[in-house]
């Protein structure tokens, strides 16, 4: 295989086999294979439901699947997964923790890994969306503290020991979903940065999710709608300033707000906030790629997003957000646009993040399915190491 042109990341969501928080809150043997299967078109032409093919519907406790999903994607040219964790304040809360440890200490599959914190409450929306006229109820909230910081760390750092986990600049790196839910996250950074030298690391890598756009900021108390006044730029510093080496930026908001235009999207905002109503939206991916990335996303320390595909309809119902005409022809030439963006980087800092690898409740995944095949899998590899099928 030829070089890569950059390190693609792919998210990785280790929910798919049955734990008994999930058997308490949906149904014993929950898993979002039940709103995969169980998802309807709504509107001619709607794509659901999407149907794994090469993989069916797996179980993540079983040590075949987590090497076939290697085997796809180290072939595909993706340089390794980012399973994210959900740790909710201290080792005892956490939750789909099972096919990551068994990764960990079994040392298998032999494919690089890096981990990610899910750092957000659980609500009764985590895998299956209320109507938006109903009351969310939490059902494990995500704590923090700086003892927990450190229990965190350290309980992490067996797997930042590992061979397999990736670095930047030599050091392991860490992705943060929230970082402005962090209520100290200088606090938290400078002692998981202590705790690295300590411990015989060169620090941690710190990288920080963002999107590139702001529907609007709440001063004394009341919101005010900011639209594409706010530059990406100011959103990413915001990021910098806590203390984060670089940002994940993601653009799909911004890119669904100009498609929108602002008399949609506050029209849609008065329906959700005061009427308790949320119109189904639906968008071309092809639209979507116009408006997806920012000038500021080429700067050195800014990851970009590929975006595959996108209905959440699985879970949402008609409250989704729902892509179309993404197919993986579209999605090559999203891909062409994040590979320049990080082109004349330091080949160290060329990092596309891929979301996801396997949200397929969310319809957005790189696995095969029965529609497409492997053909995003297939884009990746010709895209990112030219190398070729034989078959073709």
């Amino acid at each position: 295989m030829n070089k890569p042109k950059a390190r693609i990341i792919a998210l990785y969501l280790p929910q798919y086999h049955p734990v008994p928080e999930n058997d308490m809150w949906w149904g014993k043997g929950f898993t979002e294979w039940r709103n995969v299967a169980g998802a309807k078109p709504l509107f001619r032409g709607h794509r659901q439901p999407r149907i794994p093919a090469d993989l069916g519907f797996y179980d993540l406790r079983l040590p075949q699947v987590r090497e076939e999903q290697a085997r796809m994607a180290r072939e595909a040219g993706i340089e390794g997964f980012c399973y994210w964790e959900y740790w909710l304040g201290g080792k005892d809360r956490r939750l789909l923790y099972e096919p990551f440890d068994a990764v960990l200490e079994s040392g298998r599959p032999d494919f690089p890994f890096c981990l990610g914190w899910a750092n957000h409450t659980w609500s009764s929306k985590s895998w299956t969306a209320q109507s938006s006229r109903k009351k969310t109820t939490v059902l494990r909230e995500q704590l923090y503290s700086e003892d927990d910081y450190r229990e965190h760390f350290m309980h992490n750092l067996k797997a930042f020991r590992d061979p397999r986990y990736i670095t930047v600049d030599g050091k392991p790196l860490y992705l943060v979903y929230e970082p402005a839910a962090i209520p100290d996250a200088h606090r938290f950074i400078d002692i998981w940065q202590k705790l690295a030298r300590e411990n015989g690391l060169k620090g941690i890598h710190f990288v920080g999710l963002c999107y590139n756009f702001r529907k609007s900021v709440t001063i004394d108390g009341k919101k005010q709608f900011t639209g594409l006044k706010t530059k990406a730029g100011e959103l990413y510093n915001e990021v910098f300033e806590m203390g984060f080496d670089a940002v994940n930026s993601r653009g799909n908001l911004r890119a669904e707000s100009i498609i929108d235009g602002k008399f949609k999207v506050y029209y849609n905002t008065f329906l959700k906030y005061a009427l308790k109503v949320w119109k189904l939206r639906r968008y071309d991916m092809e639209r979507i790629n116009r408006h997806l990335y920012v000038e500021e996303d080429a700067a050195e320390n800014v990851y970009p997003t590929i975006l595959p595909n996108w209905d959440r309809s699985p879970r949402a119902g008609k409250e989704a957000g729902i892509y179309t005409n993404d197919t993986p022809e579209v999605f090559a030439r999203q891909l062409d646009k994040a590979l320049r963006l990080v082109e004349n980087r330091a080949p160290e800092h060329r990092i596309i993040i891929a979301q996801s690898w396997n949200e397929w409740a969310e319809g957005n995944y790189l696995e095969p399915d029965t529609r497409y095949g492997t053909g995003y899998l297939d884009v990746i590899r010709k895209k990112v190491t030219n190398d070729k099928n034989p078959e073709e």
